[in-house]
């Protein structure tokens, strides 16, 4: 597909038509990487955070958090519950940290999670912009996979989402998603949907910017706002949460039909806009779902959007609801597979 496919297919208006786009990428989807769900349990170990972005309900400046850290049998305990249920992968996420205490507390944890599954459990990473020398350390430690989001391929925009300071660099941003690459790992990024200042054509160019980068997974959705945040002063701007809704469903499957093989993640963010978001998005071409694994406690204070679902419930709760929900739309889940990117693994 060029550039204006794409456009054309993100801006299809009649049911009809999104319908039949939905059923082309999930069948796409299917031939070539199977029906599997595949599961990452999400810890949200820190929202300790030094960026500032100007979307984001844990930046730096937002004195109303409640900062906190697990430690590392909390970590292990939400571990021990993915890797006995049958979550083939689990995925650590914190705000940004760069200090040698950081790199060295998660090459700690990985040797740690490593260990104590037998190797059985694949791990994934998103804790934000590291050195070279980090990624490598994490790498050798036992992460394979890591998601670090540019959130729009669009420098300028891009400005419009965070300070433009040595902190919060476009071009450093992509040098970091490059130099994953280098070390070896399954490279995922991904994007806001919606965002203020959007245009149909920056989504175009976002799809195309995946390609171009030859990534593995993409993980993007919905932009939701927060009232602490200075974007929200252009909420006015934004979309209908149901144009939200469809607008990301149709990313997916136009991603699904740009990139047949990699992994596309069904958000949380989803679930906000509609109770069966993530499903939606499996039937339109997603085949990657993370349910949040952070103790109850501490999941009140990871809120990067408001209006996050599941924050009173647990671990089993969160595992319940979503197999039921699965279970009742047909999807097949993978359990104790880690469910690598077939991209990755056909390069």
């Amino acid at each position: 597909m060029n550039r204006n496919d794409i456009i054309e297919i993100l801006s299809l208006s009649g049911p009809d038509s999104i319908t039949a786009l939905y059923a082309k990428a999930n069948a796409l989807k299917i031939s070539a990487i199977g029906n599997k769900v595949y599961l990452r349990g999400l810890i949200e170990f820190s929202n300790i955070c030094c960026k500032n972005c100007y979307y984001c309900g844990i930046r730096r400046d937002n004195q109303a958090v409640n900062r906190y850290e697990l430690n590392d049998k909390e970590i292990l305990t939400a571990v021990d519950f993915a890797w006995k249920n049958g979550y083939g992968s689990v995925v650590l996420q914190s705000g940004e940290q760069q200090s040698a205490h950081f790199t060295g507390r998660i090459t700690r944890l990985l040797h740690e999670i490593k260990a104590y599954t037998g190797n059985e459990i694949g791990i994934t990473l998103s804790c934000g912009e590291q050195t070279a020398a980090t990624y490598k350390e994490w790498f050798q430690a036992g992460a394979h996979r890591y998601l670090l989001r540019i959130e729009t391929s669009d420098k300028e925009l891009y400005y419009r989402l965070h300070p433009n300071d040595e902190k919060h660099s476009f071009d450093a941003r992509l040098s970091a998603i490059r130099q994953l690459r280098i070390e070896g790992y399954q490279v995922g990024t991904g994007v806001m949907i919606g965002l203020p200042f959007q245009t149909i054509e920056h989504l175009a160019d976002d799809l195309l910017f995946f390609q171009s980068m030859d990534i593995d997974m993409a993980g993007m959705g919905p932009y939701l706002e927060h009232s602490q945040t200075p974007l929200y002063q252009y909420r006015h701007l934004l979309p209908s949460p149901k144009k939200r809704l469809e607008l990301s469903l149709k990313m997916v499957a136009a991603l699904r039909l740009l990139m047949p093989d990699i992994n596309i993640a069904a958000t949380t963010a989803l679930q906000v806009l509609h109770p069966a978001g993530r499903e939606m998005a499996v039937f339109a071409g997603a085949n990657i779902i993370m349910p949040n694994m952070t103790l109850p406690e501490f999941r009140p204070d990871y809120l990067i959007y408001e209006h996050k679902p599941g924050v009173s419930d647990d671990a089993a709760l969160s595992k319940s609801k979503l197999e039921q929900n699965l279970y009742c739309a047909g999807i097949t889940i993978g359990y104790g597979e880690w469910g690598d990117s077939q991209h990755f693994m056909c390069v």
